[in-house]
């Protein structure tokens, strides 16, 4: 192993995470959910616009396309939700759940009621 390779591996090893990765700031403090993992859906919305986003917090939206909400981020006036975009294709979901402004949306079904209000942790606004 050349030693600039070994150099780089060791420090991937033995960075905190939140180097290794994008730590990046939180949004909000709390969000609302359904359930206390966040693991089932709110809402299903429509994209009202596009949406690109500014960092890697956020997930981009296109026109049209159905957003599955997870969770409605608290102490920002409800600006902020989190959620994956499906796209017009029936089953071509993303994985990743990201946030997005709730004003390029709006709310085609509710799915269950936002009950439960959780405490957002560094993994909820963590980059890969």
């Amino acid at each position: 192993m050349s030693a600039k390779l070994w150099l780089a591996a060791a420090l991937c090893v033995s960075l905190p995470l939140s180097e290794a990765g994008r730590q990046m700031p939180k949004l909000a403090e709390k969000k609302l959910c359904a359930d206390s993992d966040c693991s089932h859906p709110i809402l299903i919305a429509r994209a009202l616009q596009d949406y690109y986003p500014g960092d890697c917090r956020f997930t981009p939206i296109r026109q049209g396309q159905r957003i599955y909400v997870y969770a409605m981020l608290q102490d920002t006036g409800s600006l902020f939700w989190a959620g994956s975009v499906q796209d017009s294709y029936y089953g071509q979901q993303e994985a990743r759940i990201g946030h997005f402004p709730s004003s390029v949306v709006e709310e085609t079904h509710a799915l269950m009621p936002a009950t439960n209000v959780v405490e957002t942790t560094e993994w909820d606004f963590y980059c890969n």
